[in-house]
Order: structure tokens, then sequence, then C-alpha cells
């Protein structure tokens, strides 16, 4: 975890998705990989119930990787790298290596680097799927199918028919492959979780840091996505070995974390400490208001989950005999690093939120564009970690002072 990767990863705030049509929002990389993960989610859920086995360690790092590869071929339309794939394998791989190259010194870990040189080669072709991986990447690829048709729906009040006409066909011929999953047919026919989708899309319009200007904008969507990322990178620089259950935990709850701010919206952190009283209304509110009109649109087999994701997000718990139970670092690795306890690293979750908040308001200052609050909010959090500040495993001070 370094700063300069960091920022490289910050960089699909900025790349603008649909750009030779209207637009009627924002639509950048990083919420559309954000809404892609949620999707796959969603999907991989329904599938479970099935009794199809998931990789979901597999998908959290392709979720990385192919953020990775997109900002580097972000000049390349999808159609274009397809037919380039279909027409010119070979200079494909050649493609993709030279997406490797642009990464190399950015990730000087040897594992996470051959985590990604493993994948890319899988996606060009070159590399076969293991065994049981194939079914997680077609969840995986059916959430990304089905992600743009999405933003092709929302899209197409301000476009003319015939703009968006073959691009249409086009998703959803690539869609019949993947038919059969049946998340993806209820969220296709608008059944149930597409109304719970629909709620989480909100996510997407809200802008953070609305009270000042400042560049690029991120929507919360967004935050909560890049929030994920930092969290899996900076498990590397814990150096942890986490059980499979802590890996896919940690990631979803920091993927989920702002949850309920799709039903609350974002208050921001200066008007909850407004009163010494008032962030524990807030979140008695919130969980209120999650409990109504949230939940009913969760499935059965997901909701407990997300809501234990979304319930003090932020403190080191495991599950003991049905109870949330607040726990150390030390304990986590110690006593309680089994999947049966259902771990959960929150603090590091905390790490990656502030972080994540401390880049948005110190790039935009950089750009030039800066205000007392982006001042304050950048202060403010350098003024929490002072030097010795050690969480979870990570050098704090070191991560916000580079």
């Amino acid at each position: 975890m370094n700063k300069d990767f960091a920022l490289k990863i910050f960089e699909a705030f900025s790349i603008v998705r649909w750009n030779d049509l209207v637009r009627p929002f924002d639509l950048v990389e990083m919420d559309k990989d954000a809404e892609k993960m949620v999707s796959a989610y969603i999907i991989g859920k329904y599938e479970e119930q099935r009794g199809v086995k998931i990789d979901w360690e597999w998908m959290i790092y392709a979720s990385l990787f192919d953020l990775l590869r997109k900002i580097s071929l972000c000049d390349i339309k999808s159609p274009v790298q397809r037919l380039i794939k279909s027409e010119y394998p070979d200079e494909f791989i050649r493609l993709n290596e030279w997406v490797l190259e642009q990464y190399r010194k950015l990730i000087p870990d040897k594992k996470l680097f051959s985590r990604f040189t493993i994948y890319i080669g899988k996606m060009s072709g070159s590399i076969p799927y293991a065994e049981g991986q194939e079914e997680t990447s077609r969840v995986f690829r059916a959430a990304h199918k089905y992600s743009t048709l999405r933003e092709l729906e929302m899209i197409s009040m301000v476009n003319e028919p015939q703009r968006l006409d073959s691009i249409r066909r086009e998703i959803h011929a690539d869609l019949q492959k993947y038919l059969d999953l049946r998340g993806l047919q209820l969220l296709m026919t608008k059944q149930k979780p597409f109304d719970f989708l629909m709620k989480i899309e909100q996510l997407r319009f809200q802008t953070r840091w609305n009270q000042t200007p400042r560049v690029p904008k991120t929507s919360v969507l967004g935050h909560c996505f890049f929030v994920a990322i930092l969290t899996l990178l900076l498990e590397w620089e814990a150096g942890a070995t986490l059980c499979p259950k802590r890996f896919y935990n940690n990631f979803f709850c920091a993927l989920f974390h702002d949850l309920p701010e799709a039903v609350t919206r974002d208050i921001i952190s200066p008007v909850k400490q407004a009163t010494e009283g008032f962030p524990f209304i807030v979140k008695n509110i919130e969980d209120q208001i999650v409990a109504q009109e949230l939940v009913p649109f969760m499935e059965d087999f997901y909701r407990d989950e997300i809501l234990y994701f979304t319930n003090d997000e932020f403190s080191n718990k495991v599950m003991v005999d049905g109870r949330v139970v607040h726990v150390t670092w030390e304990e986590l690795n110690t006593k309680y690093n089994d999947d049966r306890f259902n771990p959960v690293d929150g603090r590091t979750v905390r790490i990656a939120d502030h972080y994540s908040a401390f880049l948005e308001a110190d790039l935009s200052i950089r750009h030039g564009i800066t205000s007392k609050h982006l001042e304050d909010g950048r202060n403010n959090l350098l003024r929490s970690y002072p030097e010795g500040t050690v969480i979870n495993g990570i050098d704090v001070h070191s991560l916000f002072s580079l």
C-alpha cells in the first residue's frame, strides 16, 4: 500500500463513461465498478442458494485487477477491445502484457503482482480458469454486463432512441448467455432484488463533501468501492493471514459501510458532532429508517449478513453464541481467525474510509480547488493519527504522511 498506487486507483473517479452521449449525471468508472460488485454480490448470493460454490476471494481480487486494467485502457472502447481480442488474439495478449508493465513499479509486492498477472492471463485467454472458478467468473461477467445495462437505462431518457438501439441490442445479446443465473433473471425482470439495487443506486447520485466545490467530485457509492479496495490493500500492508470469511467480510463490510445513506443521505461529520448526544440519535434514526425502507427489499438469505456489515461497521468484531463481541486485533489473529466466528476488521475499514476522505480533500486542494471545509477536513484527519499510531498492524501515521 503506497500513495502512488492509491492515487492511480483514484483516477477511476475521473474516467468518464458514455462520453459520446448525453449524460444526465456524472457517469464515472469507479461508480460503475461499485455497482458491478453490488450486482455480483446479489447474483452470487442467489447462486449460493442454488448450491453453487462462489469463489469470493477470486471475485474480490478480480474487482481490483479489472479496475486497474480499465484505468490503463480507458481510451479504448469496450467494443474495440472485443474486436482486437477476437480478430487479433496475439496482439490482445501483448496489449495486456503492456497493462501489467504499467503497474510493475506501483505494486512492489510480488505475490500481489503475481495474482494480477494470473488474472490478466485468464481474462485474455492465455491461462485457463481453475476448477470451480468458471461459475464465479460467469457471475462476475454477468454483473459487469448488467451494470452496463443499468447505465444505459439511466441515460436513455435524455438520448434519442436511435443513438442507443444498437448498443441496447448488443448488451442484451451479451446477457443472453447468463440468463440461467437466477439473480440476473430477477434483476432483468425488475423483481425484489432490482428494488434493492435501485435503493443502492441512489448513492451514485449523492455527492460527497456536498457543501464545497471539489475536483474530482466523488459519489458515495464510488467512495464505498474505493474504501473496499483500500481495505483489501491495507490487509496486505498489515501482513496478517485472514481466514476466508474474515477476508470476505472485510471487503463487503467496506462496500456496504455507507448503505444507510441510501435512505438517510449523507450527514457530514461536523453536523454529526454538533452535540454530544447527536451521533447516537443519528445512528438510532438511521437504524429505524433502514429497517423501514431497506430491509423489506433484502432477501432472507443475505439480510442478516448485510445488517451485520452495516451495524457498528468500524469496530473489530466477531460472533460468539449469536452475540456480536468487540475484540482486539490481536484477538482476531489468535482466538477468532476462524470462519465460525464471522470476524471483521472494522478498524481497518475505518482507516480506509478516512484515507479515502483524506485523498478526496488533499487532491482537490492540490488541484487548486480548495475551501475551509476541505482544509479543515484534511487537517483534522492528519491530527487524528499522530506519530506512532498503529491500528490493526498498520502504521496509520506514516500512511497519511506520505
